[in-house]
């Protein structure tokens, strides 16, 4: 349910990486918690990020939530098909419906993250 080689956020991020750079989405848990999403505001390549605070949100059908950065560093991409499919988050969150790409300015910050067993033992805790 929750990928292994992810590093996950309390605030329902993971991320992936890759080198020196990494991808960035939603989990499952929490795209089944929003429900249909059915717009997603991102930020542009090149705007930097910061750990634990916004940079964007997500709407469905039942309300809009802030997307919150699992580590701090520089926007390198952001997936685009998002703005005219946002439910492509819904199908496939480890997949097709990442959100940004980034490029992590302090590799120490991934000390803050959970591992896949740690996600899922905070969301039961919630």
């Amino acid at each position: 349910m929750y990928p292994n080689h992810l590093k996950y956020s309390e605030e329902h991020t993971w991320l992936e990486l890759d080198g020196d750079a990494g991808r960035v989405g939603i989990t499952d848990h929490a795209q089944e918690a929003l429900g249909d999403i059915v717009f997603v505001e991102l930020p542009q390549a090149g705007d930097e990020v910061t750990q634990n605070e916004a940079f964007g949100s997500v709407e469905s059908v039942k309300s809009v939530n802030d997307l919150y950065a699992p580590v701090s560093g520089k926007v390198t991409e952001v997936n685009g098909r998002l703005n005219d499919h946002p439910e492509i988050i819904n199908k496939d969150p480890y997949g097709d419906g990442w959100i940004i790409k980034i490029r992590p300015s302090d590799l120490s910050e991934l000390e803050n993250l959970l591992d896949a067993a740690g996600y899922q033992k905070s969301i039961v805790e919630d």
